[in-house]
This record gives structure tokens, sequence and C-alpha cells, in this order.
């Protein structure tokens, strides 16, 4: 395969390369791209030194298979032709096409079959949380139709960027020489504390990151009545997203049965002994791939509710890993360039 990173020099551009080496992804050629900014940077990968490629309007993608492309929403609209005119497939890392009718939305474990359908060569890698959320949800889903969601997001400074993980370290170090931190990358001060804001508020006062998870998950799950309410929070910590679910049901579910499912599920990993103080962490999840479920129970208000932990490395299973998923399920479904 002729493979293309798209904003190579970023930190999900980064993971692409750790993932792809990790998956054994079948390279035959690598091609990095970035912007004038980083255009000539190197990076070493499987042994060979690759020197990033400014992105340019031109034929450089003429043979290039797949294109994994993290550098951007405006990016991402402004090169989509230049990418995808010569038949490459543009895996999309962005929110520019998510809810495009023609531009499928896939995370493989729960709607794989759904990237056999992209008329403009063109597959978009749902929101990080959405991500995690609905791989959770796919199982008990299966059991009985989930009707509504309630989530609350702890969301690490790591959605924000490498820039935004470095402001958090600083802060920290500011804070202990006694000096005033720095704030550039979030709304305040997130060093010892929580900011309920990420991304900018719409006209109903949820915001652009609370609503992408309450459409994203609509069209992934191809539930459109299915009712999703999100609160995104921003909390100091380095790498990967926590979510608190309340879910609810058509049927009632037994705890023992959502637990049977998400055990056997395809990505996720079942931390669930809460006598043992044993549940998922973000501490502990942190460069890992799968989506780890725990402090599964019943939901005391409802009788078709149960309530769930849900953490996922950001970067990793909501964002480079995904997107490599998505290829590796359409090679090993047959598809070919």
């Amino acid at each position: 395969m002729n493979i293309a990173i798209v904003g190579a020099s970023g930190a999900v551009g980064q993971e692409f390369l750790r993932v792809l080496d990790e998956q054994n992804f079948p390279i035959d050629n690598l091609t990095l791209f970035g912007s004038s900014r980083s255009a000539g940077s190197s990076y070493i990968f499987r042994g060979k030194e690759y020197i990033v490629k400014e992105l340019k309007h031109n034929d450089d993608f003429k043979d290039i298979d797949i294109a994994f492309v993290s550098a951007g929403g405006s990016t991402s609209v402004e090169f989509a032709d230049t990418i995808t005119r010569h038949g490459a497939l543009m895996i999309d890392n962005s929110s520019a096409f998510r809810m495009d009718e023609d531009v499928p939305l896939v995370v493989p474990e729960v709607n794989g079959a759904d990237a056999f359908n992209a008329p403009r060569n063109i597959i978009a890698n749902p929101n990080c949380t959405t991500i995690q959320m609905v791989v959770a949800l796919k199982p008990i889903n299966d059991i009985s139709p989930i009707k509504r969601v309630h989530v609350a997001t702890y969301q690490a400074a790591s959605g924000a960027g490498a820039a935004a993980m470095a402001e958090l370290v600083e802060q920290h170090a500011q804070i202990t020489r006694g000096d005033e931190p720095t704030v550039n990358k979030f709304a305040y001060q997130l060093a010892y504390n929580v900011i309920p804001h990420i991304d900018v508020f719409t006209d109903n006062d949820y915001t652009k990151e609370e609503m992408k998870m309450n459409r994203e998950t609509k069209k992934i799950m191809h539930a459109p009545t299915l009712e999703v309410s999100a609160t995104c929070v921003r909390v100091p910590v380095m790498r990967a997203h926590s979510e608190a679910v309340w879910i609810e049901t058509a049927e009632p579910i037994t705890v023992e049965a959502a637990r049977e499912a998400l055990a056997k599920a395809d990505g996720i990993v079942l931390i669930d002994e809460p006598a043992q103080k044993r549940y998922p962490m973000p501490l502990d999840v942190a460069d890992k791939d799968p989506v780890y479920v725990g402090r599964l129970r019943r939901d005391l208000t409802n009788e078709c509710g149960l309530s769930m932990w849900i953490v996922g490395d950001q970067i990793k299973k909501g964002a480079a890993l995904n997107a490599v998923q998505i290829a590796q399920y359409l090679i090993a479904n047959g598809w070919k360039h």
C-alpha cells in the first residue's frame, strides 16, 4: 500500500506513525505532508528517514492508496479534491465532512460496513468522545435498542493537541514556582481546575463538542430517533478521556446480561470489580488501544436504565487508531484501490 499522512508533524500525525508501526500495517511507500512551516522536518519510520513535503495543489497524491488526514477542518475542505482526485481514499480526522450524507462516519466495531459506501472517496473519523462511547453502546444496543443517552465527559488536555498538553505541564510548574500560570489553549487555567466548556457555544447553549456527540452518535448507530444529551468537561489529565454514561433501553436489561455482552465485544476491556476497587482510569488507559468499561450498574431512577464508566485514549482510539482500523477493516473485507 502507498500511504500518505497529512498533518504528519501534529500530535495525531505522530500517533499515526506509531499506530501504523504497532499494527504492522502493510506499507510499500510512505509520504508525509505538512504545512509550509513543518515542511522539511524529518521523522524515522521503520528505520527509514522521511522528509515532510509541503501540502500543495498538485499531483502528489496520484499514486497514493490511502491518505490519513489530520490537519484541521479548513485544510481538509481545501485539499479534499486534490487528495482524492486520482482515486486515493481520504480518511479524515477533522469534523469537516462528518455529517455529510455522502460521507460515511465510521467506527469499525459499530458500523464498519458503512466504509464501503464512500462515493467521494472520503471517510470521516468521528469525534474522540463519540468513538469511545459508541463502542461501548453497541453491545448494549444489540440486546435492546437504546432510546436515550446522557453523558458527562472528563476530557484530557490531549484533546486540544500537543501544545495544550505542554501548557498543562507548564501551568503546574509555574504554580509551584509561585508564578502566574500561562493560559493560551483553554478558556481558563486547567491545572487544579475543571472547565465545563469544550469548543464554542451554540445557539442552544450546548457547545459544538456536545452537539457532535448528539449528531454523530445517531449517524454511526443508524438511530435518528436516539436522544443524546452531553456535558463536556476539560479536566487536568494529560491523556485519555473518561465518560460517565447513563442509557435507557427499550426493554430492561440486567446488569449481568450487559456485562456479558461488553466482555465479549470487540475493542472493549471490561474492568468492573468494585469490591476490589478495580475500574478504568485514564492514568492506566493512556497509550492503550481498547475502550475500557467499568462501574456498570442499574440506574436507580429508571427500570430500563444502566450506568457505566468509559475510558479511552483520545489520541489512539479517539483518533489515529480508529482511522487505521477503518483501513484495516476495508482491506480485510476485500477493498482494493
